[in-house]
C-alpha cells in the first residue's frame, strides 16, 4: 500500500472519529435524549451478538456446509471464523450485500439474527424515550 493511501485512510478515520465525537459532545440542545450508558450498553450487546452468532455459524460448519457464494456455481463459502463474522455483523446490522448465502439450519439462525438485529435498536430508542418523558415529568 503506497503512503498517500496510507494517509488518505488515517485522515479518513480521524475525520469519523471527530464526527462521532462531535455528536456526542455536542451540547447545542438544551436538552438531549441521549442517554451514554444505554448507547454502550446497546453497542457492545450488538457486538457480543454479533461475535456469538459468527461462533454459532463456525460451530454449526463443522456438520454442514454454512454459507454458499451467491453466484451462479453456488460453491461453498470459504468456512473460516472471519467470513462468519463478516457474514454475521451484515446480518446483525441487517445490510445483506447478498455475497454470502445461508444454507440449512444456519437460514433460521441468520433470521433470528436480524430480527434481533432490528429489535434491539428500536427497544433502545423506546428506553431513551421513556427514560427522557420520565425525567420530564419528575422536573
Amino acid at each position: 500500500m503506497s503512503v498517500v493511501s496510507m494517509l488518505l485512510i488515517a485522515i479518513t478515520i480521524l475525520f469519523l472519529i471527530g464526527n462521532l465525537y462531535y455528536f456526542f459532545t455536542s451540547k447545542s440542545y438544551k436538552q438531549s435524549y441521549f442517554c451514554p450508558t444505554l448507547f454502550y450498553k446497546l453497542f457492545f450487546v450488538l457486538v457480543g451478538i454479533t461475535f456469538g452468532f459468527a461462533f454459532l455459524y463456525y460451530f454449526l460448519s463443522f456438520h454442514e456446509p454454512v454459507l454458499l457464494i451467491n453466484d451462479p456455481t453456488g460453491e461453498i463459502a470459504e468456512q473460516t471464523f472471519l467470513d462468519f463474522l463478516y457474514f454475521s455483523g451484515v446480518t446483525m446490522l441487517s445490510i445483506g450485500y447478498g455475497d454470502l448465502v445461508p444454507v440449512g439450519s444456519a437460514r433460521f439462525f441468520s433470521i433470528i439474527q436480524a430480527s434481533l438485529g432490528l429489535l434491539l435498536p428500536a427497544a433502545y430508542f423506546m428506553k431513551g424515550f421513556s427514560v427522557a418523558a420520565q425525567s420530564e415529568e419528575t422536573s
